[in-house]
């Protein structure tokens, strides 16, 4: 806090010190200069009328040595045009003296919204390189068909301004290909904005995405900026948009039509260059079907559909995964785990994995700290994952007039395919869950064997054995 008027100075530093912020202060730019050059700040808070350098000049100054360092100017003198000059110096908000208690309660809600922006704008900045390492496309480990098919899909559509749908179970790694999307964008340096639309109450989400001005509704003491303006020039991930209400569908389909919005409470139309990547773990065409998702947001966010395969469709990939995570949880954890014997790795091969890498990952990390260090063995593993399943299927004999393989085995696919869809009243999606494949696999089997619908037939074509 900056200003020459010890009154003022010691008035903020009380309502912010009890409210648990640590408070430091200075009469004049020289002294807050040496401050901000000795030890971290979140926040300046300038006069701008004070002797020898001006609050402004503070604020430009600053603005040089710590360009995430977001300032706030305070006058005694407000006007149009000195508040315009305090937005051009640097400054992110203007206020006015002089305070009374309830201007002191809108201050202390804009210092915390100001450091929390300045948080998300230093965390971006700092983890700009790492983030650019950590999120490059051969960092989604794995060497599997359906995931590197996945990853030419997203390489190709990293650098356009599409709108991207990810769709997968959870656990798959939706967010990890949505931030590799940003990171090997022409938007990378800008700030990757995450909203998760179903953790948040549907009252809240709307506020949330656009903002909100001061009175909107109870408790909006001050103007709050919505991750729509904070995703400005970057990207805004929005994850289980499935979840989002029809009432917020509609507001979104207009932004990602006009790219515009009003904020909560306002009139103001407020333009953005955001790109939009979404995500869900649901089948949003059955959604449409329910009414439960509009079918034209469906298409404005389907304009490049990527879907992750699920970890159970991908096997080959879990000993590469195995050895990823280990290593990554020894530096993590300081643990000295050598890797993993062949017979406790079979059994990871052969678990179905329901919650996909993240239970992977979860798994690893458990094992790194109980283990410690040596090789991770069977005895090492949870009960469950211990014993091989059991099989609940018994291979069929082969006649003493032999058969054809391949026609045996694509015939046998097929009647299981059909199995599955008869159990489900051919709803694809149970189908394919049914049989343990994921959904775009399932059409492609249907297609190749022309299975069409319910009057497809092919149960009058018997196997040639008996199982």
């Amino acid at each position: 806090m900056v200003d020459d008027e010890e009154f003022y100075r010691s008035a903020l530093e009380r309502i912010l010190v009890r409210v648990g912020y640590l408070v430091s202060t200075a009469p004049n730019a020289n002294e807050a200069l040496a401050l901000v050059s000795s030890q971290p700040f979140d926040l300046v808070l300038a006069d701008v009328k004070m002797p020898g350098q001006s609050g402004l000049e503070l604020v430009r100054q600053i603005r040089e040595m710590e360009p995430d360092l977001p300032c706030i100017v305070i006058t005694g003198q407000g006007s149009q045009e000195s508040s315009l000059e305090a937005l051009r110096a640097g400054a992110i908000w203007y206020l006015e003296k002089p305070f009374d208690q309830g201007h002191l309660d809108v201050v202390r809600h804009l210092v915390e919204l100001a450091i929390e922006r300045g948080r998300l704008k230093t965390e971006n900045r700092l983890l700009q390189s790492q983030l650019r390492s950590r999120y490059r496309f051969e960092s989604i480990v794995g060497s599997s068909t359906a995931l590197r098919r996945m990853l030419e899909t997203v390489e190709k559509v990293a650098d356009s301004e599409s709108t991207v749908l990810i769709t997968g179970e959870s656990g798959t790694g939706k967010e990890l290909v949505a931030r590799a999307l940003h990171f090997n964008s022409r938007r990378a340096d800008r700030l990757f904005v995450t909203v998760n639309c179903g953790a948040i109450p549907a009252e809240l989400l709307e506020s949330e995405l656009f903002g909100h001005v001061r009175g909107a509704f109870t408790n909006a003491i001050a103007h709050r900026e919505g991750r729509f303006a904070l995703a400005n020039e970057g990207t805004l991930f929005l994850d289980e948009i499935g979840d989002m209400s029809p009432n917020l569908q509609v507001k979104l389909l207009r932004v990602l039509q006009d790219r515009t919005f009003e904020p909560v409470g306002s009139s103001k139309t407020i333009k953005v260059n955001v790109r939009v990547i979404a995500a869900t773990n649901q089948d949003l065409q059955q959604a449409i079907r329910e009414r439960r998702f509009r079918e034209d947001l469906f298409y404005r966010l389907h304009v490049i559909p990527i879907e992750i395969p699920p970890l159970r469709e991908r096997s080959e990939d879990i000993p590469l995964l195995v050895h990823h995570f280990l290593e990554a949880k020894n530096q993590e954890k300081g643990r000295r785990v050598e890797g993993i014997t062949p017979s406790a790795l079979e059994r990871l091969c052969q678990y179905a994995w329901p919650g996909n890498v993240r239970e992977l990952e979860n798994l690893m990390e458990r094992l790194s700290v109980l283990r410690g260090e040596g090789k991770i063995d069977v005895e090492d593993l949870p009960q469950s994952l211990r014993e091989p399943p059991p099989s609940q299927f018994t291979a069929p004999r082969v006649p003493a007039s032999g058969l054809l393989f391949n026609e045996v085995v694509d015939r046998l696919e097929a009647d299981l395919i059909l199995q599955a869809l008869e159990h489900t009243h051919w709803n694809k999606n149970r189908a394919a869950q049914l049989l343990g494949l994921n959904r775009t696999t399932l059409l492609e089997k249907m297609k190749k064997k022309g299975i069409e619908g319910p009057e497809w037939q092919f149960r009058n074509v018997h196997l040639p054995f008996s199982s």
